[in-house]
């Protein structure tokens, strides 16, 4: 910017985000997140004519009263972090002004995640959340309607926020924030045990509007603990134990012939996550190639005809012309011409069916292809017409898994919606409860190291190794390994063979592991 003019610093625009930074902490010491001249507001300067980088930074000040504060109490500061502006001293018995001890935590939202704005809370729920599991590294939660107003989040997804520890002074934080944010590329907050949470958005209202959110689960997340609950989980049932095993999702004891042993060191521990494949891992093929794709090829047509105009059924014909143009430019065999909706209804379907049957033919791993069969198969399963089938010790092992804590997701080349139908319907009843998450190919290819490295990111451990991959092909055992995760093969009835010294560890069942 430059230097900074006197008249800029009393413009309307910076006066009238002086006055929102007062408005909004009145606002937030009613909520119980200011109190006792704790926790601090920080947000840009919104100006379209100076770049987000460089626009001013109103702060408010530290160790007042947050609901008393009034605009002229604010610091101004460059988008660098300097001083532009101070407040004047006010008598006795208020303090000397001071720029607010959270500003170098500010600072690192604002560089690292170019946020507009940043809150520090020091809600009562924001504390106790990470006290509750006193050994873990980050507070996790599914399957709740709020976790959808937190950015990049949805109710099936898992939120996850680090929680780093507290120190005697708060500027004393800065570098342990900074180490959380980039290990956690997707988080909008970091807690901070013992004390509270720093949330950042791109602007005030994203800011704020996460903050509510947040402070709802963890609220949430306390009453469902009080009640015997596990917030964790999908279905959010009772906390369970395992034989001999006590505690979840911290330390684990386990209990001997000699006394309790602490698993922090002598047991070794499970993977922090599961990442399982689909066909040949916890279902036949035979069940994919024989069953399922038997009932898409042959419905296309009838499924087409019944739902054409509606809107989900326009947006898969939608991404199947888009799939069709670019198989004709690059000469795909099957591939035939769309026609226009001029050409009516049947003409179009026609068309459709005969580019689906060729891409099913081929078995194409295309989201086109996906999103059109898991519509196909919802029909089939809701009409009792198709029934979800995994390998006999499945359900076993996910609820031995389940039950040490260990998060356990589903990663397909079919569609999530796909993924979630078999496991609602298998033959041993909904399996969805035992898992958290769900991914497919909108992540990458199976065959793609980056894929992996996207999961990792998405789960938010501390290192790709606290991930276990199970799959039954060599390829995708490869791209995993190659992004730092744990792998196993595994070796079902109906898989294909497997390279010469391969180098991976299999099992021919999930209680192998």
């Amino acid at each position: 910017m430059g230097s900074i003019s006197q008249a800029y610093l009393e413009s309307k625009v910076v006066k009238e985000t002086k006055s929102l930074i007062s408005e909004l902490c009145r606002q937030f010491y009613n909520l119980g997140w200011v109190s006792g001249t704790g926790g601090s507001i920080t947000m840009k300067v919104h100006d379209s004519c100076i770049p987000k980088g460089q626009q001013l930074i109103v702060m408010s000040p530290s160790g007042v009263q947050k609901e008393r504060m009034e605009p002229e109490d604010m610091y101004i500061l460059s988008g660098d972090g300097g001083i532009v502006y101070s407040p004047s001293p006010k008598p006795y018995p208020h303090k000397p002004p001071k720029c607010s001890d959270c500003a170098p935590l500010f600072m690192k939202a604002y560089h690292m995640r170019n946020a507009g704005a940043v809150i520090h809370s020091h809600g009562m729920e924001s504390c106790i959340v990470t006290m509750i599991k006193p050994f873990s590294k980050e507070f996790r939660i599914t399957h709740m309607e709020m976790i959808k107003g937190i950015q990049g989040h949805g109710y099936y997804d898992e939120l996850v926020i680090p929680i780093i520890e507290n120190t005697a002074y708060e500027n004393e934080l800065t570098d342990s924030l900074a180490k959380a944010i980039e290990a956690y590329p997707k988080t909008t907050a970091v807690l901070v045990r013992n004390h509270g949470i720093y949330v950042w958005g791109d602007s005030w209202i994203s800011a704020k509007t996460q903050a509510e959110c947040y402070h709802y689960l963890f609220d949430a997340a306390i009453k469902l603990h009080q009640l015997g609950l596990d917030w964790s989980t999908p279905e959010h049932g009772p906390i369970q134990t395992v034989k001999g095993v006590s505690g979840v999702n911290g330390r684990m004891n386990v209990s001997t012939k000699a006394g309790t042993v602490d698993s922090n060191y002598k047991i070794e521990p499970f993977p922090r996550c599961i990442v399982l494949d689909i066909e040949g891992t916890t279902t036949p093929i035979s069940f994919v190639t024989e069953v399922l794709f038997p009932y898409a090829r042959n419905n296309v047509e009838r499924h087409l005809s019944a739902t054409y105009a509606a809107a989900k059924t326009q947006d898969d014909i939608k991404l199947l012309r888009s799939q069709v143009e670019e198989d004709l430019k690059q000469g795909v065999p099957g591939a035939v011409p769309i026609p226009s909706e001029d050409a009516g209804k049947e003409a179009v379907i026609a068309a459709l069916v005969a580019n689906v049957e060729g891409m099913i033919k081929a078995d194409r791993k295309i989201t086109a292809l996906k999103q059109l069969q898991g519509h196909i198969w919802r029909t089939g399963f809701e009409n009792n017409e198709l029934e979800g089938v995994v390998f006999d010790d499945v359900p076993e092992a996910l609820e031995k898994w389940h039950a040490l804590g260990v998060k356990v997701y589903i990663y397909s080349s079919g569609s999530r919606l796909a993924q979630r139908l078999i496991f609602g319907n298998t033959t041993f009843g909904d399996l969805r409860k035992y898992l958290s998450g769900f991914f497919d190919t909108a992540v990458g290819n199976k065959r793609e190291t980056r894929s992996y490295v996207e999961i990792t990111e998405s789960l938010g451990v501390n290192k790709p190794s606290e991930i276990l991959f199970v799959t039954d092909v060599y390829q995708e055992a490869t791209a995993a390994k190659a992004a730092g995760l744990e792998v196993v093969i595994s070796v079902r009835p109906g898989n294909g063979p497997l390279p010469e010294n391969h180098g991976f560890k299999t099992i021919n069942s999930f209680l192998e592991i």
